[in-house]
């Protein structure tokens, strides 16, 4: 294909573009009568919700739609030469070299049993683009143009052992390797932490630049479409309901679905969802308050794991000192490995701390007997962050939300019942779903069960551990002010543990910041997200997607 540029005509068009599933109850129309133009050089974003149909037409565009999927109508042209109906060896020359491939999940989309520099050179080798005497050099270049440090070295090593920014990169080396004049990237960071998302897409806009790489970017982030795109799709129900320049289908938006996605997107320009049932005013907090007033209360905990081989040891938690007020919400917040999740196991007493003390309703979980530590473990409950695998598949949504009833023998069989049924009631889902199997729920109606499982003992205490991470905005949002609404009701003391500020600036009172395992910072909401004090604050306030433009 020429890699002339083809003034004043696209070089991506696609016309009522129509993508039908065959499936066990019949034809489902995933994509209806799509329309898009990619000129060269341009980035364009699709956004919507799950099953809106934006990764189905970029994947109809590649011609990598899944089992039973076909192409049902329309036209795909790129630089004018119609690839709607090309034959499987045609695309696989076209894959690539043309148009490269971005995907979603590093972990599902590299061979996990090949070195990564392997599986860039297959990309390279397939279309002539390196040979058996230079192909080990084109795949170091490919992968330090990915950013990736050290690249001769890592070029020898497996997935397993990068982090998630790393394989990341090391599918933008496979995706650009070919220097494509089109890069489909479909929800490029969505599993990353706010910093390694912003560095990652610094990197796919810098490689396209100096490309002249087309970009079409998947993503249900309104910010990161604004930061990122010149234009902007948004589909809703297989169907594009509204496209134009990024900034003026953010900032005025015309169709209902398109303003409900913009008034649902969190952002650190709007102020607590909702107020917590015992305000403690406004007053600087540092993560320090009377004893009374407190349910949770961790001083100096430090988690040190002996590492295997090495002199030194693995310090995952340093000294953290932080309270929980009752009936408020504190966040924690940091990028992966930062210790907060580390702080949250221990506080429910899956791990034990090395040193330092957490105090449940002013009693050291460490000193708790048998019973205690029974009694305990029914007062704080966590909601966990993927809906998917945190829900036995072969139980029932009663048998679920019912099973710690059942294991602490909470009433007879009927009050049981009964319960569960008060609880789907609490989390907003109809008594029909008593019967189903989570496989036959959303993610967000998953999400929701969770949260009822959680609730079935009356807890006080709820340790949200990344609630709501795995959802669309818009189930977001539902989850969000569903946690609200309950801790009104209910007067739940959540710890809430998240690397999205713009969604701990929705949901919490009080905000302390880990890095490292240490904790740098400690206030109240309003004032770390409008006077943060430490640097890593400030450059976690600046990597999120959009938060200068002020669109939510």
């Amino acid at each position: 294909m020429s890699n002339n540029k083809n003034t004043g005509a696209p070089l991506l068009s696609v016309k009522d573009l129509a993508v039908d599933f065959a499936t066990m109850d019949g034809v489902v129309h995933a994509v209806e009568g799509v329309d898009l133009e990619i000129s060269e050089g341009e980035t364009v974003a699709i956004v919507g919700e799950s099953g809106s149909g934006k990764s189905t037409t970029a994947m109809a565009i590649i011609g990598l739609l899944a089992g039973g999927g076909r192409i049902a109508q329309g036209s795909i042209s790129l630089d004018g030469r119609d690839i709607t109906r090309a034959s499987e060896n045609e695309l696989r020359s076209i894959r690539g070299r043309d148009i490269g491939l971005v995907p979603q999940d590093p972990m599902s989309n590299l061979n996990p049993v090949a070195k990564i520099g392997t599986q860039v050179a297959e990309t390279l080798l397939a279309h002539g683009l390196a040979n058996r005497q230079n192909v080990s050099a084109k795949v170091v270049e490919a992968l330090e143009a990915a950013g990736l440090p050290d690249a001769a070295k890592r070029a020898k090593q497996y997935p397993h052992e990068f982090s998630g920014g790393m394989r990341q990169r090391a599918l933008i080396a496979i995706g650009l390797a070919c220097k494509p004049r089109l890069l489909i990237a479909d929800e490029p960071t969505s599993a990353l932490d706010v910093t390694v998302q912003q560095t990652i897409l610094d990197q796919i806009g810098a490689m396209t630049r100096e490309l002249g790489t087309a970009v079409l970017l998947i993503t249900h982030d309104l910010g990161l479409a604004a930061e990122r795109a010149e234009r902007v799709i948004v589909m809703h129900r297989g169907k594009v309901v509204e496209q134009g320049a990024a900034r003026q289908i953010l900032e005025e938006p015309q169709h209902p679905y398109t303003k409900s996605l913009v008034a649902a997107a969190p952002s650190v320009a709007v102020a607590r969802l909702q107020p917590a049932v015992h305000s403690a005013g406004s007053e600087a907090h540092d993560a320090e308050a009377k004893a009374s007033d407190n349910i949770v209360e961790i001083e100096n905990l430090t988690k040190v794991y002996p590492v295997r081989g090495r002199g030194d040891d693995f310090v995952a938690v340093n000294d953290v000192s932080l309270a929980i007020p009752r009936g408020e919400t504190v966040a924690i917040v940091g990028e992966s490995g930062s210790g907060k999740t580390t702080t949250a196991r221990m506080l429910l007493k899956i791990i034990e701390p090395t040193t330092g003390s957490i105090r449940y309703e002013g009693k050291d979980i460490a000193s708790l007997s048998r019973s205690e530590t029974r009694d305990f473990r029914q007062r704080a409950q966590p909601i966990f962050q993927d809906p998917y695998s945190s829900l036995n598949p072969m139980f029932t949504i009663e048998r679920l939300i019912g099973e710690p009833l059942e294991f602490y023998r909470r009433g007879s069989g009927a009050e049981r019942r009964q319960r569960v049924r008060q609880l789907l009631d609490d989390v907003a889902l109809p008594q029909s779903m008593l019967r189903r199997y989570p496989s036959e729920l959303s993610g967000g109606q998953r999400q929701r069960v969770a949260i009822a499982r959680a609730l079935a003992l009356s807890p006080d205490l709820i340790v949200c551990d990344e609630p709501v991470s795995a959802l669309d905005v818009l189930v977001q949002d539902q989850i969000l002010t569903l946690l609200g609404d309950l801790q009104r009701e209910y007067g739940l003391s959540y710890l809430f543990i998240s690397h999205d500020l713009a969604v701990v600036r929705l949901i919490s009172d009080y905000v302390c910041v880990m890095k490292d395992g240490a904790l740098v910072e400690a206030a109240t909401s309003e004032e770390i997200f409008t006077n943060p004090r430490d640097p890593y604050t400030r450059r976690l306030l600046a990597s999120i997607p959009g938060n200068e433009l002020n669109i939510a």
